[in-house]
Order: C-alpha cells, then structure tokens, then sequence
C-alpha cells in the first residue's frame, strides 16, 4: 500500500473509492440475478492446473522483471486462491509455488542489481514505469530501513518491485537479504492465497451482505491509514513530546504513557530484529529457516495424509534406486544408516553436550539437548498422526508408519552439532565451512540410504529434514531472545 503524500493525491484516492463503491452497487442493482459463485466455478474449471504455472510465472516476473510496477501481482495470486477454495487446486500447494516463485524472483531482481547497477536501470527503467523519482523514492526507504525494506516493502507495490535490485546495487550481501525475502515472501503468499481461499468459500454470503462489508472494509482501511498517519506524525521528535505533555495533563492516559514506556525497550529490540546488524540478521534468519521449515514439514503430512501412496518424484527415485542396486552400495547404505538410529545419535547428542559444558557455552547446551529431546519424541507422534505406509521391497527391516522419517529428523541432530563447533570451536571460516558442509552432507546421506533402502519415500525424508530444522530453527530463535533480554539485564544491573 502506497498512500499518497500531498492533498491532491489523498483526493485522487478518494474519488477512486468511492467510484469503485458506486460502480459496484450500480451493478448489484442492475443485475440482481448474476451469480458470482457460477462465475467463479466456471473460470476454475476452465484454469484447473494451469492455475500453478500461470501463478508462477507472474510472481517470478513480479519483481524478476519488475512486472509489479505495471500489474500488481497480488490480483493473480488472490484468484490462485479463489481455484484452490473451488477444488480444482491445492490451497497448500498453490501456497509454495507463490512462495518459491516470488523468493526466485527476489534473487533474480537481486543479481541483476548486483550485475547491472543503478545507471542500467535509471537509463532503460523507462520501458517498465520505473523514473528516477520512483527510483530514488525506493532508495531512501531502503537507506532508512535497510532489511525491513525487503520484509515489510513485500507488502507495498513500488518498494516490492524495485527493493531487491536496489540491495543488489547498494552492496548488500545476498546471504543478509535471502532471509528477508524468504520471509517476506512467505508472508505475501500465504496472506493473498488465503484471502482468496476463503473469499472464494463463502463468495455468496460475501455479496449478500455487501453493505456491511464494504463497512468493515472502510473501518479496516480507516484504521490502517490512521495508523500510517500517526507513526509519520510521530516521527518527528517535537510531535512526539507534544503528545506525551498532552497525555500527563489527562489522569486516564498517564497509566497508557506509563505502561507504554516500560514495554518500549522490548519494543525498540523487536523492531530492531529485522533491520541489519548480526543480531538482527540471526533471527530473521533463524525465523526464515522455521518459516520454511514448518511449511515443508505441514505440507508434506497433509499431502501424504490425504495420497498415501509415491508421489511421481517419490516413484521417480524408487526406480533409480532399483536400478543401481548393488551388494556394496547396499552395505555401504546399511552403516551410513544405522548413524541415523537413536544411539547413534545420542552417542553424539552427549559427546557434543560435554564438549559445549566443558565450555560453559550453557545456552547452546540447552538448545542442542532440548532440540534433540523434541526430535525423538515429535517423530512417532507425527508418525501416528500422519499414518502413512511403508514401501514395497525394502531391503532392511523397518516397522511402523513412514512419514516422516525418523531417520532423517534424526540427522538434523548432526547438522546443529557441526554449526555449534563451527561457531564457537574458533576454526575459522575455511574450517568451519567445512565442518557444516560435512554435517549437512552426512544429514543428506543418512536420508538418501533410507530411500536407497526401500524404507522412505523421498516425501518422508524431506519431511523428516523439515521437522529437525523446525526444531532447531525455533529453539534459535528463542535463544537470540534470552541471550539479548540476559545480556541486557547485566548491562541494567
């Protein structure tokens, strides 16, 4: 949402309201018998799985090639949502492909600033709606929000369009903008696809009551407008102490003023989170791997709760294993395996614990040994619930249902542990590389064998990864919290 920012431009926006109401009850009027809900069942059979590529393509060119300033791309992914609320789609599917398209768009955007630079797209911006005074507009909101601009910018059309050339172009390092835009992006894609999900559910009682729906439409854009206008006014220091004088005159506002001063600090640090700085970018990245995480993990259990059976990738893979079978790959697969048993990887879990004790590095210590405590019990809870079955054919025994892959949950166990020496081992960079590349390779080959095994499909695998990293994803958010609230706490004291 862009608001304009001269008296002109708030007239403008209000004509163009209140002509798009009018519009719209001239039409109820005229044709009373028209029935939105056979419309919209109509375009959904007619798009059906066309829905996906055509929804991926424009969030891709959304921002890849700055189609956003000249169609918003909100519009498609909100009729994307409307297909899957017909049946013809899935609302979660149809949430991951806006989700990746738009994440792949952002780098896209990102490389071609990087490559290009601001001269490229101030010469032939042009050809797309983009001028220097647009340009420059994004640009100063970039300088003062820095990070935010690609998380929150997701949700405002110029800045959406242009903010990931512009970090290209700045100098910002494409590892500080990905978890901004894999959140922001996620947030966009789920917010649109449901709105129209829903909408679409109940597009009758919609229309029916109109009159109180463009009420609460006008309320909700009100409040948000109002809020906007309060945060530029408050702004400004002057106004700020204007506000406050008049709130300690007034005995009902001083016990607001005062309770507002003491949650402000806390305030000040969640809003500091999500610009830059290596804090802030360590729970936004933390955030990001969880948003991704939890997604996969969701999505998948759904899919395969509801198709039990091999998903065509699933059934690809299984035939390439059967394909490359041989005795020595199989004994090789059957020891990486066992790495992923639960000794195996309490064996580990210990060893790593000691090590960090030894260390006094007790945060991380109750990071690793929580996060593995929530892995092996939420593994056979998930399977329960989910219930799938095994594959045909394995070539080891294995019990119980499929999803997700204990085994491969399991390994995520190693990939924190790596992380946690690579950090606070001192190794260097070279070295600590190494050391997650490692881990996260030993993840990949405790979780492959269990495909190669015939015990997993690949959608149990992943689904296994995607638990271990909500996990720990989680559980690092919310040690970046304790140790700034600590640290800040000793500094008070």
């Amino acid at each position: 949402m862009q608001l304009p920012t001269d008296r002109r431009g708030w007239v403008k926006l209000a004509a163009v309201a209140v002509a798009a109401i009018a519009a719209f009850m001239l039409i109820k009027r005229a044709l009373p018998d028209f029935d939105a809900q056979d419309v919209l069942e109509d375009i959904s059979g007619k798009l059906g799985a066309w829905t996906y590529a055509i929804v991926a393509v424009l969030a891709f060119l959304e921002t890849g090639a700055f189609v956003g300033l000249v169609a918003p791309g909100e519009t498609f992914v909100v009729l994307a949502g409307a297909v899957a609320g017909q049946g013809e789609t899935s609302v979660v599917l149809t949430i991951g492909i806006v989700w990746f398209a738009a994440f792949m768009g952002d780098t896209v955007s990102y490389v071609l600033g990087e490559k290009l630079g601001r001269d490229f797209i101030l010469e032939h911006g042009h050809r797309v709606r983009i001028t220097r005074e647009r340009f420059a507009q994004v640009e100063r909101y970039f300088d003062s929000h820095g990070g935010k601009t690609i998380l929150i910018g997701r949700f405002i059309g110029l800045v959406r369009a242009l903010a990931p050339f512009i970090a290209g172009s700045s100098g910002m390092r494409y590892r500080a903008m990905a978890p901004y835009s894999i959140l922001g992006t996620g947030l966009w894609a789920t917010a649109f696809v449901l709105l129209g999900y829903f909408a679409s559910k109940n597009i009758d009682a919609v229309l029916s009551n109109s009159e109180h729906v463009l009420l609460a439409f006008a309320i909700i854009v009100g409040l948000i407008v109002g809020a906007i206008v309060a945060v530029r006014f408050l702004r400004e220091p002057e106004n700020r102490d204007k506000v406050e004088r008049w709130m300690q005159q007034r005995r009902g506002f001083r016990s607001i003023l005062a309770l507002g001063k003491s949650v402000s600090p806390q305030a000040r640090f969640l809003a500091q989170r999500v610009t830059p700085g290596d804090l802030g970018l360590e729970l936004t990245s933390a955030l990001a791997a969880l948003a991704v995480g939890s997604y996969l993990f969701i999505a998948l259990g759904m899919l395969v709760h509801d198709q039990p059976g091999a998903t065509v990738t699933d059934q690809a893979l299984i035939d390439f294993c059967a394909r490359i079978t041989t005795d020595w790959l199989t004994s090789l697969s059957k020891v990486v395996t066992a790495l992923g048993t639960t000794p195996a990887v309490l064996v580990a879990t210990l060893a790593a614990a000691v090590w960090l004790g030894l260390r006094r590095h007790w945060l991380e210590l109750v990071v690793l040994l929580v996060g593995a405590a929530l892995i092996l019990i939420g593994t056979p809870i998930a399977k329960e619930i989910v219930d799938r079955p095994r594959p045909d054919g394995a070539l080891v025994d294995a019990g119980g249902p499929s999803y997700p892959s204990g085994h491969a949950s399991h390994s995520i166990i190693y990939v924190w542990i790596a992380l946690m020496i690579s950090v606070r081992a001192k190794v260097g960079l070279t070295r600590g590389t190494a050391i997650v590349v490692a881990g996260i390779a030993l993840a990949a080959a405790i979780g492959l064998s269990r495909v190669y095994l015939r015990v997993h499909y690949l959608s149990d695998v992943t689904g296994g990864w995607a638990f271990g990293v909500t996990v720990y994803a989680l559980l690092a958010a919310v040690a970046v919290l304790v140790s700034y609230f600590r640290q800040d706490g000793q500094r008070v004291d």
